[in-house]
């Protein structure tokens, strides 16, 4: 961000940027304790603390949008400022939808004991793929608090990735589901957390794409991989 000639005005901006960091460490935080729920015998303070990172993360979506909106009210921001409030907006939101996504996580962990086969790929498949977007949202508010666009299409790059991975879990899951119908529930179980792991990479990469957005001042939501990286590469 550039200074301004009012102090006041980038204290200001820079308490948004620093709401939107902290907004992103819990959001990491709250993932990962939803990650670690798959993994563990059922443990309801585990579940609760999810449910208790959500109603934190809910409050800080708010604040931080009150700040935008003063900002923009006393400061009447241009170019790259505007272009940065509106951008956390959407970063925010962002960021709020993926902590929905690990509360389902959470909740869902214990529908999934006790069948091997299921246990196999909730274990191996469902978290290395859950691993890749723990990387994806690290990365993406690494490169909003640096505003790296190199870093930011990276990003978008290794959705790619984690979509191949869901595609692959939901094969296995189709197969089991069809040898085994007894196996129908649980795997339908497996599925929405599969689901809900592609759509936390999904809101990564939506991130990272604003992170362009602010510092090139172009929409790049709709661009392919290569389209962005090519953006980037030609600043």
């Amino acid at each position: 961000m550039s200074d301004h000639t009012s102090k006041q005005f980038d204290a200001e901006m820079e308490a948004i940027r620093s709401g939107v960091l902290s907004m992103g460490g819990l959001v990491e935080r709250q993932v990962g304790r939803a990650i670690e729920a798959l993994g563990e015998d059922e443990d309801s303070r585990l579940i609760d603390a999810v449910g208790a990172d959500e109603r934190e993360i809910n409050q800080m979506q708010v604040t931080i949008d009150q700040q935008c909106t003063q900002v923009i009210a006393r400061r009447q921001p241009t170019a790259v400022d505007l272009r940065l409030i509106m951008m956390v907006t959407k970063i925010v939101n962002d960021l709020e939808r993926i902590g929905d996504e690990a509360k389902k996580i959470a909740y869902k962990s214990a529908a999934v004991r006790g069948n091997d086969r299921l246990t196999r790929i909730r274990y191996h498949d469902v978290v290395r793929m859950a691993g890749g977007t723990q990387k994806m949202l690290r990365e993406s508010l690494d490169a909003f608090a640096r505003l790296d666009i190199n870093a930011a299409a990276r990003v978008v790059e290794e959705d790619d990735d984690i979509d191949v991975a869901f595609n692959a879990v939901m094969r296995q899951l189709i197969s089991f589901m069809m040898e085994d119908p007894r196996t129908i529930g649980a795997a339908l179980e497996v599925v929405f957390i599969a689901k809900s792991i592609e759509r936390i990479g999904d809101h990564s990469k939506n991130i990272s794409e604003s992170v362009v957005q602010v510092v090139m001042g172009k929409d790049v939501r709709h661009a392919s991989a290569e389209q962005i990286r090519a953006e980037v590469a030609g600043e």
